[in-house]
């Protein structure tokens, strides 16, 4: 048997080489992903490399979800890996869920080499056009001595700003090269000049009052206090950037002192407590009355982090009709797309928030606001510990109590819930009680069905010694379930519930209730989810009571490794509130209509 030896054969350090040591330096860990013929100098590289764990997943996509699921969790960069051609375009979803998001992540494709660019070589694709629209930058490293600065680059951008995630595109060949010069001295050369000249140009960070005029931040911030301080009917919008900014506990803080009424985004969940006298619950399709009533109520709506979009406004130019907004966010091109403030604050909260806490100092907010009351049905659901008297026993699951149940075994076990997307999604995000920031992962601006699991895989590594439960939908869970064999592989203790209504829940809601009953396409059929995590050595339960689901989550609870709970809830649940089509959030319908056309499945 004779072997082609890779190594180089004059000395110098090969490209693989120096990108492995530069991932080192900048903190890089664990990496996941997928090998394939053009990234293979980078995977031999890593034989040698004992400072860098890297995850085989079993698609790309899934290498992507599972770095976005790690940075959200760790809050450093995640990392992923990809060959050319079909490696890199699976990574696309990904990446668009992580910019969506907010979520710092680097992404190194391999790419044929410079020789036969341009010729349709086998698996060569524009990886960096394909993925322009979906990430801060991208990168096609031209020689080796770039490697390490363009790795550095690549990590600087990620993280700077709004996070979101990088591309850095190699060619085979550019791997396999060598250099004496590692490239740490390359800013001055030819190619560091064009790096900077390829570098997006700087955003204007600057700060408006009135719709346009240019002012420093502090005058801005001092500008929303008194608007603030002015208002009879102000309210919060908390939105994910008050976690990704880590100043939950500050916006809590300031809440106490003022009495300040708080609505959430469905990503800032865990942003402020959900069962803190003040919270009004979660804003927009799927939420709460009464926060959807405190927005359209409001003379003054601040928003932290948040985006104002669609799914949280409604009807754009009905949202807030008689509310002045202002508007806190790191990203001045998010600022005015969508509502129009009349104070705009760019920066990060971190050191914008502060100062609007300390300027607000003595204020006392009067109670204008309509409290969330428990087992009204004008309210919507209230959040609250699913009691023995009331849950418990031998009725069959629907999809409420499941996601009850559920969120207590969360909160019992101090752990963090990674979603996926559909009727179960909002289900949790309406029940979840008593989580601390940072503990509820779902994709939000994308909506990527398929991302639970896999995520959950890269937030279990990145805290190893805290309980991690995916909750999916069949239809989800159905679009990553080859990752098991990544959960059995690497012995991730992972609590996976899949809410089993056998449909595309959501979609069959909205033919329900939108297109007159008219089911295409939303019937599901699947697997044996007992048997199929038993090929892959993993323990599963299945569930069709209550009493079924409360046995299942004690066992998960004290399981040495995985498992997988089949919760099996009628496929005619649906969510509510929901917030019709084109509607305003004062439309919003509180519980299903008695009659609607074409109930029939």
């Amino acid at each position: 048997m004779s072997t082609v030896s890779t190594l180089p054969a004059s000395g110098g350090r090969r490209g693989a080489e120096i990108m492995t040591a530069a991932l080192r330096s900048e903190g890089v860990r664990v990496i996941f992903g997928h090998p394939g013929g053009a990234i293979l100098p980078f995977y031999d590289a890593l034989h040698d490399e004992t400072g860098i764990r890297h995850i085989l997943v079993r698609h790309e996509q899934s290498a992507a979800h599972a770095a976005d699921g790690y940075a959200r969790m760790s809050g450093a960069v995640g990392v992923c890996v990809a060959t050319s051609g079909p490696g890199a375009t699976n990574l696309v979803t990904g990446l668009a869920t992580a910019y969506m998001d907010g979520v710092p992540v680097v992404a190194i494709t391999g790419q044929v080499p410079r020789p036969v660019q341009g010729t349709d070589a086998f698996q060569e694709t524009d990886v960096l056009g394909i993925t322009l629209p979906i990430t801060k930058h991208g990168f096609m490293v031209e020689r080796v001595e770039d490697l390490d600065l363009t790795v550095r680059e690549a990590f600087r951008i990620a993280r700077r700003g709004r996070p979101g995630p990088v591309l850095i595109d190699v060619p085979k060949d550019v791997l396999l090269a060598t250099t004496h010069l590692p490239g740490r001295d390359a800013a001055d050369t030819p190619a560091g000049k064009e790096g900077r000249a390829r570098r997006p140009r700087p955003q204007r960070i600057a700060s408006w009052v009135d719709g346009g005029v240019l002012t420093t931040t502090g005058a801005a911030i001092a500008a929303a206090a008194r608007l603030v301080r002015g208002a009879q009917r102000p309210v919060l919008l908390v939105g994910h950037g008050v976690v990704r900014g880590a100043v939950a506990e500050a916006v809590k803080e300031l809440v106490d002192a003022t009495g300040l009424p708080v609505v959430t985004t469905l990503l800032a969940r865990d942003g402020f407590p959900p069962e803190h006298p003040l919270a009004l619950g979660m804003a927009g399709m799927h939420g709460s009355v009464a926060a959807n009533q405190a927005l359209q109520r409001a003379d003054m709506v601040v928003g932290l982090g948040a985006r104002f979009d669609d799914r949280v406004t409604g009807d754009v130019a009905r949202f807030a009709p008689s509310a002045r907004i202002v508007h806190f966010d790191i990203d001045a091109r998010i600022l005015g797309r969508t509502v129009q403030p009349c104070v705009a604050v760019v920066g990060d909260l971190r050191e914008t928030f502060p100062s609007f806490a300390r300027a607000l100092r003595g204020l006392r907010v009067a109670k204008w606001w309509t409290s969330p009351a428990s087992g009204s049905p004008a309210s919507g659901p209230t959040p609250g510990p699913a009691a023995d008297s009331q849950w418990s026993g031998s009725a069959p699951l629907d999809g409420r109590t499941a996601a009850r149940l559920l969120a207590d075994a969360v909160r019992a076990t101090e752990g963090v819930v990674v979603t996926d997307v559909g009727q179960h999604q909002m289900w949790l995000a309406q029940e979840l009680l008593d989580v601390s920031p940072g503990s509820h992962l779902t994709s939000g601006g994308l909506g990527t069905m398929g991302y639970a699991l896999p995520a959950a895989i890269g937030a279990t590594v990145a805290c190893p010694g805290r309980a991690v439960w995916v909750v999916a939908g069949d239809g989800g869970f159905q679009m990553s379930v080859q990752e098991l064999a990544t959960v059995a592989d690497e012995r991730l203790s992972l609590r996976i519930a899949v809410m089993n209504n056998g449909a595309l829940g959501m979609v069959r809601q909205w033919q329900h209730r939108v297109y007159g009953g008219r089911y295409v396409a939303s019937r599901l059929s699947g697997p044996d989810l007992l048997r199929l995590a038993e090929a892959y050595g993993i323990e599963g339960r299945v569930a069709h009571t209550t009493r079924d689901l409360q046995d299942a989550l004690r066992a998960a609870h004290h399981a040495a490794g995985p498992m997988v709970l089949d919760i099996r809830i009628p496929v005619q649940d649906e969510v509510f509130p929901m917030l019709p089509p084109g509607a305003a959030l004062h439309e919003l319908i509180a519980a299903p209509p008695r009659t609607v056309a074409g109930t029939g499945d």
